[in-house]
């Protein structure tokens, strides 16, 4: 069952492309966090979407927000992809094994294609979403301006 708005945002631990393991818990009580989950590093679509992300980051910042992308692609990959986009604080997260756990936690797995949907929650600092768009399939596109639009503000209020 997919994640709604006024529900706690299910725990996780995920490896970043940093190396890095990071956990939700980790911006608890300091940062809202946008959590976007997404079909493939290197695809047409995700580098688009996660290029206006990066442009945006010091947006994100202004609003005490650290967004977090999650795929089912290995920390390697996505070290590779945010090194090609240049993303700054911007953290990329393996869902790798097993593979789409958190995602199908979320209700973002795209079972079928063995990959995650696009899809976007905006959690506060207390853990508690705020906004959650859960795309029909992974080629759905989400603007980002819902999240700073729907979410983002009702966290920072």
């Amino acid at each position: 069952m997919p994640v709604e708005v006024g529900q706690q945002a299910p725990a996780f631990t995920l490896p970043s492309h940093t190396g890095e393991n990071v956990s939700l818990a980790d911006f608890r009580g300091e940062k809202n966090v946008v959590l976007v989950f997404f079909p493939a590093a290197f695809s047409g679509i995700c580098t688009k979407q996660f290029s206006e992300i990066g442009a945006a980051e010091a947006r994100y910042a202004g609003e005490d927000a650290q967004v977090l992308g999650i795929s089912v692609d290995n920390h390697n990959s996505l070290r590779a992809w945010a090194e090609t986009l240049g993303l700054g604080d911007t953290l990329l997260l393996s869902d790798f094994h097993p593979k789409g756990a958190v995602a199908t936690e979320y209700g973002a797995h795209f079972e079928k294609a063995g990959m995650n949907t696009r899809a976007s929650f905006v959690i506060d600092r207390e853990g508690i979403v705020r906004y959650a768009e859960i795309g029909e399939n992974p080629g759905h596109w989400i603007e980002q301006e819902a999240y700073f639009s729907q979410g983002l503000p009702a966290c920072s209020v």
